[in-house]
């Protein structure tokens, strides 16, 4: 996929290899990973069939939830880029009949353009 090769080595992009390594776990028999971004302490993950976000919690980071949202249940998305007070960029991602998004704060390590990239070459299909 020629967006994924364009998006390695921008800053916030994790190697697939070392997140396999870290989260084959949660992957099912030919499942493999696409791109990651880290993002603070969480971990966005793009499969072929779904994203999984890594939330980890608590002050010791010991705790994680692991969150597996499948591209068919997601209906709408939209970014919020970072201003000049504001130094966060925004995802919010509706899933199903829910009425509130999940909501995502990105520091500027990440290219929120980037992100939202992926996450439109899976649901546009």
């Amino acid at each position: 996929m020629g967006i994924l090769s364009s998006l390695l080595g921008n800053a916030g992009v994790v190697d697939a290899e070392k997140l396999a390594t870290q989260y084959g776990q949660l992957l099912v028999d030919g499942e493999t990973i696409e791109v990651g971004f880290k993002v603070f302490r969480d971990t966005f993950i793009f499969t072929e069939t779904r994203l999984i976000i890594i939330n980890v919690q608590g002050m010791t980071g010991r705790k994680s939830e692991y969150l597996s949202i499948p591209y068919s249940k997601v209906t709408k998305f939209s970014i919020e880029t970072a201003g000049h007070f504001d130094l966060d960029a925004e995802l919010k991602i509706w899933i199903g009949s829910e009425e509130a998004p999940l909501q995502k704060k990105f520091n500027k390590k990440v290219n929120i353009y980037d992100v939202q990239k992926v996450l439109a070459s899976h649901l546009l299909k």
